[in-house]
Parts: C-alpha cells; sequence; structure tokens
C-alpha cells in the first residue's frame, strides 16, 4: 500500500520566486530586529481642566470645615413633583421649600395644601399673570421656561430673570391678599405649572388652627437686619459728625458649618507574576498597568467633583447662583449674565458640545471671541475669561447640558479642591499604591487609592448655566 504526499506549494518558495528575490525580505528580517515600540495608549484620558486650574488645599486631618457668617435666607429652594402619566403633583413636604411654609411639619395640612393646587398647561407665549392684575394664586412651575418681566422707569420693558422647573412665584400672595401683581410673566415654552388659588388657601387655614397660627407668626415675625447677602449685619456708623454714640457690633458665624470629608476611588491592579517575571523589558509592564490604572483613577476623580451628589459642583451651587438661558442654546447675553453674578469669575467650564453650540451663536451674531493661553495652551474665551472644555459635565438625553463658572483659591473666597499628601506609600499627590499579596494562582494585587474632595468657599464663588440646549 503506497501514500502520496502532496507537495506544499504555500510554503516552499518556487525557484522563479528565488531567482528574483535579491534581498532579505522584511518578515524574514524582522526575526533579528528589535521592534520601535509605544506604551500603552489610552483613548479615555481628557485635558482633566478642572484637576488642573483648581488650588489644592492640604487637608491633614481627613476633613476640611467651611466657617462662614452667619447667614438668614432660608426657603430659597425648589419644589419636586410626582408624575403618573400626565398628572403632576407637587410633593407635599416640599411645599416647606416656600418660605412661608418653612418649618411647617403638619403632614395632614401639607396633604391638603398639595391636593388643592391645580394643573394647568401652557403653549409658548402665553401669559400667566400680568402687572397691575390681582395677585390672587401661588404657581408651582412642574415643566418649562418662563420669561418674568417688568416696566422701567420709562414705560419700557425690562427683564426680571428667567424662572424654570422647580422655581416659584406669587409664595407672599397668603400674606398681601389685597396686592396685585408688579411683574407679568410669559411662557418661553410650553409649561406645565401647579395654581393654588388663595380663596382654597384661605379656606384651609380657616379649618386648621396650626397653619394659621404659623402664618400668623410668619408675618409677625421681626426682620433681622442682614446685608444684601442674607448674612448677619455688622453695624457700621459713617459721615457722622462730633462725637455721637457708635453703634456696638460683631460678626456673627454659623453654629453648624459644613465639613467636606475627603472621599477616596480605590481599584485593585492585578499582575499575574509570570508576566512581571518573563516579559518585562524593555518596559516594565508592572509600570505600565499601574500607568493606566492611576489615569482611568483621576478620571474617575474629575467625575465625581463634577458629578458627586455630597460635593460635585453641579450638585453643590447655590440655588441663587443657578441660571437658565433665555432662549434655549447658550447666547453671549447668558453668558454675560453667569459672569455678572460674581466678582472675578476665573474659569467657565462645558461639554466641548456645548462650546460648539456657544460657538455657532457667536457666529450667527458675527462675533468671534479670542483664544486666550492657559498653561501653555490656546482655549476659546468669552470676556476674557477661558472656556474649558470638560467631558465630565453631562449632557442629557434631550441635547441639554450646564456651563460651570468659578472662581478659585482660599484667598479669593472661591471654589478650592482638597487632598492629604505624605500618606503611606504615596504614588502621586494623594494617591498611593500598597501591595496586597501574591495569591495562590500567582498573581500579584495592588491596591491603588485617590483621596479628593471639593469646597465651595462662600454661594457666589460657584455659578451654573442650566439646561443649555447644544443640539439646537
Amino acid at each position: 500500500m503506497t501514500t502520496s504526499v502532496e507537495p506544499e506549494h504555500s510554503e516552499q518558495p518556487t525557484q522563479t520566486q528565488l531567482s528574483e528575490q535579491l534581498s532579505l525580505g522584511t518578515d524574514a528580517a524582522r526575526q533579528l530586529a528589535t521592534t520601535t515600540k509605544s506604551v500603552p495608549q489610552m483613548q479615555a484620558i481628557s485635558p482633566r481642566w478642572l484637576l488642573r486650574v483648581l488650588p489644592w488645599v492640604q487637608v491633614s486631618a481627613g476633613t476640611y470645615r467651611v466657617n462662614r457668617r452667619l447667614t438668614y435666607t432660608v426657603g430659597n429652594g425648589r419644589v419636586e413633583f410626582v408624575s403618573t402619566g400626565t398628572d403632576v403633583r407637587v410633593i407635599p413636604p416640599e411645599l416647606g421649600e416656600l418660605p412661608l411654609l418653612r418649618g411647617f411639619e403638619d403632614s395632614d395640612v401639607l396633604e391638603s395644601l398639595a391636593d388643592a393646587f391645580v394643573q394647568r398647561e401652557y403653549a409658548a407665549g402665553d401669559t400667566l399673570v400680568e402687572a397691575g392684575r390681582p395677585a390672587d394664586q401661588i404657581f408651582l412651575i412642574a415643566h418649562g421656561k418662563l420669561a418674568k418681566t417688568g416696566t422701567g422707569k420709562y414705560g419700557h420693558e425690562i427683564a426680571l430673570g428667567t424662572l424654570a422647573s422647580g422655581a416659584y412665584f406669587g409664595e407672599r400672595v397668603p400674606l398681601e391678599p389685597d396686592a396685585t401683581w408688579a411683574f407679568t410673566v410669559r411662557a418661553l415654552t410650553r409649561c406645565t405649572v401647579l395654581a393654588l388659588p388663595l380663596q382654597a388657601f384661605q379656606e384651609l387655614a380657616d379649618r386648621s388652627e396650626a397653619l394659621r397660627t404659623h402664618v400668623a407668626d410668619f408675618s409677625s415675625r421681626p426682620s433681622r437686619p442682614a446685608n444684601n447677602r442674607g448674612e448677619a449685619d455688622i453695624a457700621v456708623s459713617s459721615g457722622h459728625v462730633g462725637e455721637p454714640a457708635l453703634p456696638g457690633t460683631f460678626a456673627d458665624y454659623e453654629l453648624r458649618p459644613r465639613e467636606y470629608e475627603l472621599s477616596v476611588a480605590q481599584t485593585v491592579l492585578r499582575v499575574h507574576t509570570r508576566v512581571a517575571d518573563l516579559y518585562n523589558e524593555p518596559m516594565n509592564q508592572v509600570e505600565q498597568q499601574l500607568r493606566l490604572t492611576v489615569e482611568a483613577l483621576r478620571e474617575r476623580q474629575e467625575h465625581e467633583m463634577i458629578n458627586n451628589r455630597e460635593f460635585g459642583l453641579l450638585h453643590n451651587a447655590d440655588l441663587g447662583q443657578r441660571i437658565h438661558t433665555r432662549s434655549g442654546p447658550p447666547t453671549p447675553d447668558d453668558l454675560d449674565e453667569l459672569l455678572s453674578r460674581r466678582r472675578k469669575t476665573e474659569f467657565l467650564l462645558a461639554h466641548p458640545r456645548t462650546i460648539a453650540a456657544f460657538g455657532r451663536e457667536c457666529n450667527s451674531r458675527g462675533l468671534y471671541p479670542k483664544n486666550i493661553e492657559v498653561m501653555g495652551t490656546a482655549v476659546r474665551s468669552w470676556r476674557g475669561v477661558p472656556l474649558l472644555p470638560c467631558n465630565k459635565i453631562p449632557v442629557s438625553a434631550a441635547g441639554t447640558s450646564s456651563i460651570i463658572a468659578m472662581r478659585t483659591g482660599e484667598e479669593n473666597q472661591g471654589v478650592v479642591g482638597l487632598h492629604q499628601t505624605g500618606i503611606p506609600d504615596e504614588y502621586r499627590p494623594s494617591l498611593n499604591v500598597r501591595f496586597m499579596g501574591i495569591n495562590e494562582q500567582a498573581v500579584s494585587s495592588y491596591l491603588v487609592s485617590a483621596y479628593y474632595s471639593a469646597a465651595v468657599l462662600v454661594p457666589d464663588a460657584l455659578g451654573i448655566l442650566e439646561d443649555v440646549e447644544t443640539g439646537r
């Protein structure tokens, strides 16, 4: 029995091929050559401007306390709602955000008040209230955007602000039953509003002694001297002559100042000992794995400093420092309004799509903002304030985002980053790497931890332009 074997033409070059080849081929040559290679690359690395521009404060005790002067302003929060299909209802305890009902805790009465609100729908351009008409309702804005306007000194219309979801107006109507509206409110978009007629409030007050007592106490409460920021006033005399008695005073402090604890981002890096032993030239495998892990931790750190509900900038801006666009996309007028809310705004942060939307608005007006240099990089600016890209600021499914404006540094009463250097096994400032041992599968483990937080020293250090449309 014989067996035939087919020639393997694909592996052995033919005589013709050998005669035509005049030099060593690259496939063969690379077997003796050492390739020139890059270190491992990572697409997720961003400029991380927030981490670069924030001044970092050493927090040796792990906790940073922000002491402020005593502030009297209360009840200026936002009202929240629940919806079932198209029906919207205010959450009863959220009525405590109205100054008149701040501190009122009778749940049954709050429930009755919530039930008394009437849902109304308005189209863009509709007028909700008109200046000079009787003020006889409390309005809560569940959804949409409205323009609040008044009359100027010479009879022309002036803009008094923009109201949006969670805001309210007419909260003093029960205290001034014979008053008239001092402003006009018109819908800029389709709006869902809850309205409480004054008559319904008075009927509930007639049935509830607790509510009547609370309203009476609120109306008779003496106004405490405060400055235009709501802080306890410091009495000062000026412009006097002779020898009058000078006022005595002191600067009162908050009794329960806010404290920021350092947060942590951690991961466990695992590297097999065989890889570390045999494949460590020309690049150290553990070092490269650690480098990429640290980059990922720093990305998460910036994300948390923007979005964390405890200390993130988007969630810790004072409600008085949150404004809305006049139309939808970010216009030069909107950024001017944002800058006017604080002294010495140093940086603006926005998602790249938001910056592109602002560029389109400038182009449509024939405006071409100059670029300025920040840390060796040319970036877009507005009014001399750099507009830095930050992809950690979220863009909603509806295409809306936010623009952050901030003043930085302890000496400026601004926003500061918090960290602690000199920690055990420190690899980078406030980041350490600890060897955790080798398991039975011969895998080495390293605990990588980054410690950080952020603090806003005074409310006007941080401002947000909200609900910015990026796709129009």
